[in-house]
């Protein structure tokens, strides 16, 4: 460094210190005035730093100042509502108390009265007690009075007249007790005629059938009156083999255009009927050829009987049954009633019997079996002797059907006791559908004849003096002599001709007796 600073000259060197000195002097004063311009640079951000804090703090004051408004509102709002709340609360409150008052008080007010009610019937049973202990005393009184007169007038001894009060005693009480029977019976009788009606017209009305008419006879359509010829057969072999073969009489007479099967067997004549509709349309017709279509006609037909049994079945919701029980319902099908189609009746009355069954709680089911299968025995009568109702309980009774089925089956007629509330519900329900408006037709001699039975059963009775049958026979009026006959003694005769109707006819559904017994008093002021 000495040796540097003594290469260069003096006046050089004062001249770079004094630069030097100069720049340092310089860079200084630039400095201060740096430093004052920063300082007056900050002091302004400073002032708008305070300024803007200050305006910052006021918008959060006032933001703070409006959130406690709202709040405060809010809160003002949801005290409003819930003091609101309480104050209907307390009216509703308040309200059932009112109410309950007046009940409370509605219910005293009804306690006071019952007691005051109790009180009088006391009072009015001790007066009447006390009325009752007299007319005892006067009527022992006056019975004493009466037997000393019988004892003075009659110079009876005490036993004598005690027969004689005895029997007196005892005419009078068969007389009350004949009134008071008369009027339990009327009672119960129109109790359980309510009650029947309700059940038995709830049954009617819920279930409708169809009814088709009885006939005996089926008629075939042949193509022209040459192949009555050809039926015929020579020296008539044809219709005797197929009369053999069907068990059925043919009729071929001057009828164009048609011959007619006859047969009350009404299986054998569908038979018949559909063994010569197929032979006319296969046209060789001989002996041989006779008896094979009639048996491939017979298992035709037992198989559509069978599925019109299955379908019956599935109908009335019946279960369980055999292929043969089910065979026999669909033969009877083909078998008719006074007009009415019998497997359409036996559903029928299955389904009303299911209807009463239900509306006095028994079981439904149970009820529709014994309402199906009640005229099962029709299908076989033609075959097996005996009445419908025992065959076909007998029949039943192979394939285990229950005792219930059973006893409805044998006595839906009347013709057994029942043991079971099932088979007067099956009754009732086989009337119903039997007698109901439309469902069988009588031929007019027989009607006829029914209603002069009628007339003369009830007309043989004495005290008897006229007799009309009304409403197509479902009713006979009885008038009686009011002279002759009491109120006691119309009711045992009502009662004996609905007996001995019941015992000597046999009719469909139910006959009403009506016994009219009338007193009239006629005078005349002049």
């Amino acid at each position: 460094m000495e040796a540097i600073l003594m290469a260069v000259p003096l006046p050089d060197i004062v001249a770079t210190v004094v630069a030097f000195a100069l720049g340092i002097c310089l860079t200084i004063v630039v400095k201060q005035i740096v430093d004052k311009t920063k300082a007056k640079t900050l002091g302004q951000d400073l002032q708008r730093q305070i300024g803007g804090a200050k305006r910052e703090a006021e918008n959060i004051i006032k933001s703070a100042q409006l959130d406690a408004a709202a709040e405060t509102i809010k809160r003002k709002e949801q005290f409003t509502a819930e003091a609101d709340r309480i104050r209907a609360e307390l009216r509703g409150t308040e309200t059932r108390s009112a109410k309950r008052e007046d009940v409370l008080e509605r219910q005293a007010e009804g306690l006071q009265k019952r007691e005051e009610s109790s009180r009088q019937q006391e009072q009015e049973l001790d007066r009447r007690l006390r009325n009752v202990e007299l007319k005892d005393k006067q009527l022992s009184a006056l019975m004493a009075q009466q037997k000393n007169q019988l004892l003075k007038i009659t110079a009876m001894d005490i036993n004598e007249a005690r027969e004689l009060l005895l029997k007196r005693l005892e005419d009078e009480c068969e007389h009350e007790m004949s009134a008071l029977i008369a009027r339990k019976v009327e009672e119960a009788g129109e109790e359980a005629d309510e009650k029947s009606r309700e059940i038995i017209s709830t049954a009617i009305q819920r279930y409708a059938a169809e009814q088709t008419c009885e006939v005996s006879v089926s008629t075939v359509d042949i193509p022209n009156d040459d192949m009555k010829g050809r039926i015929i057969g020579r020296e008539g072999r044809n219709i005797r083999a197929f009369e053999k073969a069907t068990g059925v009489d043919v009729i071929v007479d001057d009828t164009p255009g048609t011959i007619v099967v006859s047969g009350f067997n009404p299986v054998r004549r569908e038979v018949a009927r559909l063994s010569m509709e197929r032979l006319i349309q296969d046209g060789r017709i001989h002996p041989s050829r006779i008896e094979e279509l009639v048996t491939q006609t017979k298992k035709d037909v037992n198989l559509k009987l069978l599925q019109l049994g299955k379908d019956a079945a599935v109908e009335a919701n019946v279960r369980g049954l055999h292929n043969k029980v089910l065979s026999l319902l669909g033969a009877l099908s083909y078998r008719t009633s006074y007009g009415q189609n019998v497997l359409r009746h036996s559903i029928e009355v299955a389904f009303l019997t299911q209807v009463m069954a239900d509306e006095l709680g028994l079981d439904g089911s149970m009820a529709r079996r014994a309402g199906l299968l009640h005229d099962i025995g029709k299908a076989i009568d033609h075959e097996v002797e005996g009445s419908h109702p025992a065959i076909g309980a007998n029949y039943l009774k192979r394939f285990n059907e229950s005792p219930i089925v059973l006893n409805a089956v044998a006595g839906h007629h009347g013709d057994i006791p029942p043991d079971n509330p099932y088979t007067p519900l099956v009754g009732a329900a086989d009337a119903i559908s039997a007698s109901r408006p439309g469902a069988r037709r009588e031929t007019l001699e027989r009607y006829i004849k029914r209603l002069e039975n009628l007339e003369e059963i009830a007309g043989s009775f004495k005290g008897v003096e006229n007799v009309y049958a009304i409403q197509a026979g479902r009713e006979i009026r009885v008038i009686v002599d009011a002279s002759k006959v009491d109120d006691g003694a119309a009711m045992k005769i009502a009662r004996d001709i609905a007996n001995k109707i019941e015992t000597e006819m046999t009719y469909p559904g139910q006959i009403q007796v009506t016994l009219l017994r009338e007193v009239r008093c006629i005078e005349y002021a002049k």
